[in-house]
């Protein structure tokens, strides 16, 4: 009898830390990271909440560039983080002849490129709603870095 190292794919948990695989890519991009890691990137959004990333492909519409790549931004519940909340999207990052080559060109993106892509979609969303996390609005209700009076 063969046993393998690792449990069946039926047994496996969701969440399961596998080892990080550095000759698959360059773990500094959105494309490679998601190769050594063998799952999405994860950012915590202006917002305060967390994101994971997905690089999508879509028909363009335009025949001399007919695939198109953008980011997918998951949000994740604050409560019970293993359901999401919403997501948002970028525009087209990328426009190529074939779907692999605009997926490749948005797979290359550094990890900080793909942050700031996030920040801006917040911002978008947002519009003037400040995006300030809990414990900086709660800085600023206590008057800085003094302490609450009924301390």
């Amino acid at each position: 009898m063969i046993l393998s190292a690792a449990p069946p794919l039926s047994l496996r948990m969701p969440g399961q830390h596998l080892p990080a695989d550095h000759g698959r890519g360059d773990a500094n991009t959105i494309g490679g990271y998601a190769a050594v890691h063998g799952r999405p990137a994860a950012f915590e959004g202006t917002d305060g909440l967390s994101y994971s990333v997905e690089i999508v492909t879509s028909p363009t519409g335009d025949s001399e560039r007919p695939w198109g790549a953008y980011l997918l931004f998951v949000r994740w519940a604050r409560i019970g983080a293993a359901s999401p909340s919403g997501h948002l999207e970028t525009d087209f990052l990328a426009e190529a002849d074939t779907e692999e080559d605009a997926r490749a060109i948005v797979g290359a993106l550094s990890l900080a490129e793909v942050r700031g892509a996030l920040h801006a979609a917040i911002a978008a969303e947002a519009g003037s709603t400040p995006t300030r996390r809990w414990w900086d609005a709660m800085r600023d209700e206590n008057g800085g870095d003094e302490p609450d009076a009924a301390e």
